[in-house]
């Protein structure tokens, strides 16, 4: 019975389920010998929210990316972030510093989404332009999301219903 309950709840959430905990990151990459840095917002099931290149990892970009997620999103209970100060110091212009949480190897889940772009990355021979590299991202992550179904929390026959759902999705969204 209550485990019923749970993966109910797990596999159809609330409307405010993102809400309960991001974590953040940012990687660097390279456009024509030019350092850019990726910023990515992931709630706690993995799915990636946000997505925004910038120049600087200043507290500027990292307010700029704060206001752009909880515009869409609203605020979290919980910001899992790295070391980095930019983080606390637009925190703690927004208002919620207390909010974040900082601690070795809790940014994993992170940190592990950066895995499969890296991947693309040298499969495409890098990126040319700040645009590519912008569009690029929002469209991986949406893709992800879209057949991201957690494998390990179903049985085979559950995940092979939801992936040929979702490819069925997919192939109706791009003959339109």
């Amino acid at each position: 019975m209550f485990a019923r309950v749970i993966r109910n709840k797990r596999m159809h959430p609330t409307p405010n389920h993102s809400n309960w905990k991001w974590h953040l990151d940012e990687v660097f990459a390279k456009i024509n010998g030019e350092t850019y840095y990726l910023w990515r917002a992931v709630d706690h099931e993995g799915e990636v929210l946000e997505a925004f290149v910038s120049k600087r990892r200043d507290r500027k970009a990292a307010l700029i990316f704060l206001k752009k997620i909880m515009k869409r999103y609203g605020q979290p209970h919980v910001i899992v972030t790295e070391r980095l100060h930019s983080y606390r110091a637009a925190m703690k212009v927004i208002g919620n510093e207390s909010a974040q949480e900082v601690g070795r190897w809790r940014n994993n889940r992170c940190e592990n989404l950066h895995l499969p772009f890296r991947r693309r990355e040298y499969a495409m021979i890098k990126f040319r332009r700040l645009q590519s590299l912008q569009k690029f991202v929002s469209i991986h992550s949406s893709v992800h999301n879209h057949f991201n179904h957690e494998r390990h929390l179903n049985n085979r026959e559950t995940f092979n219903l939801q992936r040929d759902a979702a490819l069925a999705e997919w192939q109706r969204l791009c003959a339109a």
